[in-house]
């Protein structure tokens, strides 16, 4: 089994510190990634997150200096980042790749995708090995998946990532998506795993059955709400598949525990209001109005939420 490995912590675990990693712990993360065997670090997004906040910390900006740093410790063939399109201007995209990058992750929203297809080709055409993130992909029925993967296909794209950015995913699910894309796409297939209802390692293991190549983890699983697939699960799982597979489990739980032991915010936990998310459907930003002393309560305000979605998304059928 041949897998691509990507460790998404100091991107998607700042999320939960305001992306506020110093640069030294940055470094010395990046460092000791590539020595426990990950094939690229997700460093940053460039210039925010889908939804723009103030104050953000080094790895919620994608500085050139921050990625020429990172790129000078473990060299830019294992230095990537993410954006979202609307974020960034026509400089951006050669700007990081001169700066040291070299693999870059476009997340496209399924409802105008235009110009996630630009930034695709901009990217291909600068030297990027470039990936797709279907944002959110369990709110998009399985038709237009197919037809966003083709498209992406089309434009250029290495890889077509199924984010799974409510962590609602059921393994059957993700195992169906996986298939259909992998037949219809020349690109490669890979999953980003989020763990509201504590499956992502059962989505990881459907998903690499199904066909995808490509893996999203991150160390005790930081990041946004209860998290992502553990790195150090998926590491020992690999190591144990094939101990002379490049894996060194060792250097990963080392790398837990300095993570652990500096900075606070990665201790692991799953927030009953992501859970309630995750159950229902729900992106994060639902997650001020479902929040209540009674979880009672709160299951209900989240089953009414989901089933406007759900009258919205059939009326604009």
């Amino acid at each position: 089994m041949s897998l691509v490995n990507i460790d998404v912590t100091l991107r998607d675990g700042g999320y939960r510190n305001g992306f506020a990693f110093d640069l030294d712990y940055a470094r010395t993360h990046a460092k000791l990634s590539v020595a426990a065997g990950f094939d690229w670090v997700e460093i940053a997004y460039r210039k925010g997150s889908f939804k723009q906040t103030p104050d953000l910390g080094l790895t919620g900006r994608g500085d050139d200096e921050y990625i020429a740093a990172i790129a000078d410790e473990v060299g830019a063939g294992h230095v990537g980042l993410i954006l979202h399109p609307k974020n960034i201007d026509g400089e951006d995209i050669p700007a990081m790749y001169r700066a040291g990058a070299r693999l870059l992750r476009v997340c496209v929203p399924a409802g105008d995708p235009a110009a996630a297809w630009d930034c695709v080709r901009q990217a291909k055409e600068v030297g990027f090995t470039v990936c797709v993130n279907l944002t959110r992909v369990s709110q998009i029925d399985a038709a237009k998946v197919v037809g966003l993967t083709v498209a992406a296909a089309d434009a250029g794209a290495d890889v077509l990532y199924l984010a799974d950015s409510n962590g609602s995913l059921l393994p059957a699910q993700t195992a169906k998506l996986t298939t259909l894309c992998h037949s219809v796409a020349s690109c490669a297939i890979g999953l980003h795993a989020h763990n509201n209802l504590g499956l992502a390692m059962s989505n990881a293991l459907s998903a690499v059955q199904a066909g995808a190549t490509w893996m999203d983890s991150s160390l005790l699983g930081m990041g946004k709400g209860p998290g992502n697939l553990v790195a150090e699960h998926w590491i020992a799982y690999l190591n144990r598949l094939d101990p002379d597979g490049g894996y060194d489990l060792g250097t990963v739980l080392y790398l837990a525990d300095l993570l652990g032991s500096s900075v606070p915010e990665s201790a692991p936990s799953l927030p009953l209001p992501d859970l309630v998310l995750g159950h229902f459907d729900l992106s994060v930003e639902s997650r001020s109005s479902i929040v209540h002393d009674d979880h009672r309560h709160a299951v209900n305000l989240a089953r009414t939420l989901s089933s406007g979605q759900a009258l919205a998304g059939s009326a604009a059928g």
